[in-house]
């Protein structure tokens, strides 16, 4: 009877230690940001046809997508950017600082930080001027996200949320 309850032990044990180094393999941060959007999820969201993504200088961390067949009205494309989830607690700590910074409060186009509810476990939308870029924080994965556009600010906000969606749909 106590070698049955062994061998029941050292399954159960075995089985838990499997199971963790499963769940932690998965849990790993993605290390190539193209793989996370697709061209239709972007062509959805911005209107505008691109091209596969590209990762600049081989960096593929990063990814481009561009419109394809050359410019389009508005020039519209999409980067996306992944990072340490270290990085994401100073990037936020950092940007307080400047907001609150009175050079910044004085400025003609002062740097905003606002939080996004709903995205991941953190997320927050830094801009100035007519430029925004969404930060999402989920678990360990930390991504940037910006839309390069005519379009208005809160219309680029939009379309950085509903492709926030998307990435953290793939993680």
């Amino acid at each position: 009877m106590r070698s049955k309850l062994s061998y029941t032990y050292i399954a159960c044990s075995l089985l838990l230690f499997v199971s963790g180094a499963i769940a932690t393999a998965n849990a790993a941060p993605p290390s190539d940001a193209c793989s996370l959007l697709t061209k239709a999820q972007i062509t959805a969201v911005i209107g505008v046809s691109v091209a596969d993504g590209s990762h600049p200088a081989g960096f593929s961390k990063m990814c481009v997508w561009t419109p394809s067949g050359g410019q389009a009205k508005g020039s519209q494309s999409v980067t996306l950017n992944l990072e340490s989830a270290a990085s994401f607690q100073a990037a936020k700590s950092m940007l307080q600082t400047v907001v609150n910074s009175p050079q910044n409060q004085s400025a003609q186009n002062s740097i905003a930080m606002s939080p996004v509810s709903g995205l991941g476990d953190d997320a927050l939308f830094s801009s100035v001027g007519s430029y925004t870029k969404l930060i999402v924080k989920k678990g360990d994965t930390v991504f940037q996200i910006v839309v390069y556009s005519d379009a208005t600010i809160e219309k680029k906000r939009d379309m950085e949320k509903a492709l926030a969606t998307g990435v953290l749909s793939r993680l």
